[in-house]
């Protein structure tokens, strides 16, 4: 037995015999042959992380006070970002931490187990699964784009694109009938802009993902939300090869390029762990 197994039995037979009511808290899987350790400390702090082998799969773990995620006070704890901010910010750190040295499927903040036994029994019962994502996902990144929407600017743009068109178009309508024709644009311009975002989108998704190996939706917080003045009106999530990043970040700032002066713009952040794109694996409540 080498030192690392040595130290690993070790800290495995101290974690099952605990001195208080503990949880096991994880953080993502990872592949074993890839990742033998895990240093620093956990979202307490305090904890240090430790690695727990299933079968060709590593799980990376702390151990926290169950009390301190699990009770009445903790529901209260959850709702103070003060608390949940440091906590979730050291979670995220940990498993981009791993995925600089493997693939990885990372667990959503909070993910706890009463027991590695129960812990055990997931990964054996969705070890195919795993296995085959950590594969899919090996050399490849998360990256998130969202797009921005200056509504303002936008519906100018239209009413200013309408009515040159309308102008420049030979007519003996008196001054009356073209003033109504005018208002008719303006009344029609969210109807027009709806449109339009729905073409523009769906050709920026189309050029984007030709540099992916996956893409998908995701859900918006809010409708309206706004970022430095504009709606956020798309929350988008793409699974790029590493090779494939320089042409995946000069589409975009073609796109941007492109559709700037009409009040659209693209926001491009990561790389991130792939968590738009995990298996589902259920977690019974309890666990």
């Amino acid at each position: 037995m080498d030192e690392r197994d040595d130290k690993e039995n070790g800290e495995q037979s101290a974690i099952r015999n605990p001195q208080s009511a503990i949880a096991y808290y994880l953080f993502c899987l990872a592949d074993s042959s890839l990742l033998s350790t895990a240093e620093g400390t956990g979202v307490d702090g305090r904890s240090p992380l430790f690695l727990w082998r299933v079968l060709d799969i590593v799980a990376v773990l702390s151990t926290v006070s169950l009390e301190e995620f699990c009770s009445p006070a903790a529901e209260e704890k959850m709702k103070d970002l003060a608390w949940v901010g440091p906590r979730a910010c050291r979670h995220e750190e940990i498993v981009e931490q791993v995925m600089r040295r493997s693939p990885v499927l990372p667990a959503r903040f909070g993910t706890l187990f009463s027991s590695l036994e129960k812990l055990e029994t997931l990964i054996k019962e969705h070890h195919d699964a795993v296995s085959e994502f950590l594969v899919r996902i090996a050399d490849k990144e998360e990256w998130a784009v969202k797009g921005l929407l200056d509504r303002p600017r936008a519906r100018n743009e239209i009413v200013s694109k309408a009515l040159a068109k309308e102008k420049a178009t030979p007519s003996s309508l008196t001054p009356g009938i073209r003033y109504f024709q005018e208002q008719r644009i303006r009344a029609d311009v969210e109807k027009q802009l709806n449109s339009w975002l729905r073409k523009t989108c769906s050709e920026v998704a189309g050029e984007l993902s030709r540099h992916a190996s996956d893409f998908c939706e995701g859900r918006l917080i809010s409708i309206g939300e706004t970022t430095a003045g504009a709606d956020k009106i798309l929350n988008w999530a793409f699974l790029v090869p590493r090779g494939a990043v320089t042409d995946f970040r000069a589409q975009i700032d073609r796109a941007n390029a492109k559709h700037e002066r009409h009040g659209l713009a693209f926001e491009l952040s990561g790389p991130w762990p792939p968590y738009s794109f995990c298996p589902s694996l259920v977690v019974e409540p309890g666990a």
